[in-house]
């Protein structure tokens, strides 16, 4: 494994789609430090290599009623391939303001690029940032690149509806977006969320399904919200989940085609719908 001159890891030459989900599950060189957002009185997390100028950096949305840290297992692999990513714990309540938490991963975004972390040795580069979510955070991320034009991707996990529409929002959006689907959602089946979504993309999309994942799969640790939703945490799910958001975060922010087969290719435990 080798480091480009932007700072990110670069993976093996990967023989096929087996060999690389194997490959990119795995934590990549970095250490991963972790930090808070509390700092400019946002509260949420905020994981990232140990050093590392002009990198790569996403905000994460949490789904509904979900504490930032059931997400930090993907904040902190991202953190170990050289991708800073931070997740605002706002608007968890039971009604949360669709278009506040937006807001919110937008300012998380922007005190990303606008703030030296790790003691002043991290930077992150505008041009190479993107938003991503689970469930109402999927669909928050898309209302949040729709106002942030130096977006370069948009990643959605198990996304469910939002008001303002993330129809309306995936309509006016023309760069990459992937949308991973849970094939057992029954919280927020693919059926009536996160196709129709991917419909009306207005720029190049992939919706792909794991096909055993619930909605909960996505999650890690235990919290009371387990009780009133289906599914529960799942260990492969979240395996596959690294290596897909990982592989298509390096591609589109980083331009490595090692990983493209994650990309565009079959890969085993999913289903990538045609385009």
């Amino acid at each position: 494994m080798t480091t480009t001159r932007s700072g990110v890891a670069r993976p093996p030459a990967l023989r096929n789609a087996k060999d690389a989900l194997e490959q990119l599950s795995k934590p990549g060189p970095f250490q991963a430090l972790r930090g808070d957002l509390g700092m400019v009185g946002l509260p949420g997390v905020v994981f990232a290599p140990a050093e590392g100028l002009g990198l790569p950096a996403v905000a994460f949305g949490h789904d509904w009623l979900q504490p930032a840290d059931r997400y930090a297992d993907l904040l902190r692999h991202l953190a170990t391939w050289g991708i800073v990513a931070a997740a605002p714990n706002s608007h968890r309540g039971p009604l949360p303001s669709h278009a506040g938490f937006a807001a919110d991963l937008r300012t998380t975004l922007e005190v990303c690029v606008g703030v030296r972390l790790g003691e002043g040795r991290v930077s992150v580069d505008s041009r190479r940032t993107a938003f991503a979510g689970h469930g109402i955070g999927g669909g928050a991320a898309l209302l949040a690149a729709t106002a942030h034009p130096r977006t370069a991707a948009v990643v959605t996990i198990a996304v469910a509806h939002t008001r303002p529409s993330a129809v309306d929002s995936s309509r006016e959006l023309t760069l990459p977006v992937l949308h991973l689907a849970a094939g057992r959602d029954t919280v927020a089946p693919a059926g009536g969320h996160a196709e129709p979504i991917a419909a009306s993309a207005g720029g190049p999309v992939w919706l792909r399904t794991i096909d055993k994942a619930t909605h909960t799969g996505f999650l890690d640790g235990s919290h009371w919200s387990d009780f009133v939703l289906s599914g529960s945490p799942d260990n492969k799910t979240r395996r596959i989940t690294r290596a897909l958001v990982t592989a298509f975060l390096l591609n589109k922010l980083c331009g490595e085609d090692r990983v493209e087969v994650l990309v565009d290719g079959k890969v085993p435990g999913t289903t990538l719908a045609e385009r």
